[in-house]
């Protein structure tokens, strides 16, 4: 299956979970915590089963690492290329009804994210890109036929002078340390946002810049560093205050937590 067919897989399984979010989104839906102490709820798991059944039916032969069912302790071999899956990133804002929560689907060769797609149902936003391909932006409607849809349209990062730079930021896990950063890199604006939106942000020419100094997980990254990178932008390892390469995926060493980044635009 070529790139871009795969592409078209990861769209339709993200809307599918989608749509399923959307329907536990409007119900009196209760949270858990899991064994880390983030919460879940049955949309997580429904999502999950969704797009987990209908990459195994379409790609056999690509393991899935996915945030669930890694929770539990299933993971399978990666090998150099697999899919990447955060059935709902935000959980926090999808509890607190916000509507910044997406839906994350990547695949990853050789540890870099090569295509990607986040969608936010709950304000109708989808997002892909694929390496090489370019990044873009259609809003479609939970449930709606893509068809129906207005026509996806190209997304670019935007270049910066690296002075009165406009940052996008957690809206969760703000950092005195992230603070300190922006005012370092000379940020005049900081916009919160929840979930994989940030670097959808700086896609599509929003922002600038997206520092994270606290924990993330790959399945947490992966599908919007591959629409941001798409669009022209890149994601850094910071060591410090020095950028140290590509942010990269399959750290199995790590538990497959990532270190400290810094997202930019073109």
């Amino acid at each position: 299956m070529q790139r871009e067919t795969h592409l078209e897989l990861m769209i339709d399984l993200a809307l599918k979970a989608g749509a399923a979010i959307d329907a536990v989104y409007r119900t009196d839906f209760d949270a858990e915590d899991k064994g880390d102490g983030s919460p879940v709820t049955a949309a997580d798991t429904e999502a999950e089963a969704i797009i987990e059944a209908g990459l195994r039916a379409a790609q056999p032969d690509i393991p899935i690492l996915a945030e669930e069912a890694a929770s539990e302790g299933r993971i399978p071999e990666l090998g150099d290329r697999f899919f990447l899956v955060d059935p709902l990133d935000g959980t926090r804002e999808f509890v607190s009804r916000n509507g910044e929560f997406t839906v994350n689907i990547a695949l990853i060769d050789h540890g870099r994210p090569i295509s990607g797609v986040v969608y936010a149902p709950a304000i109708d936003k989808l997002y892909h890109g694929a390496m090489g391909e370019g990044a873009f932006y259609q809003e479609v409607a939970p449930g709606q036929a893509r068809a129906d849809a207005e026509h996806p349209h190209e997304i670019e990062a935007r270049s910066s002078f690296h002075k009165n730079l406009t940052a996008v930021a957690s809206r969760s896990h703000r950092s005195p340390e992230t603070d300190a950063l922006l005012e370092r890199i000379g940020v005049k604006e900081c916009t919160p946002a929840g979930s994989s939106l940030k670097f959808c942000l700086l896609a599509q020419g929003s922002a600038d810049v997206y520092p994270r100094l606290g924990r993330t997980m790959e399945w947490d990254t992966g599908a919007g560093q591959a629409v941001l990178e798409a669009a022209g932008g890149r994601v850094d390892i910071l060591e410090g205050q020095n950028e140290a390469g590509p942010l990269t995926y399959g750290k199995k060493d790590r538990g497959f937590d990532n270190p400290h980044f810094i997202a930019w635009g073109r």
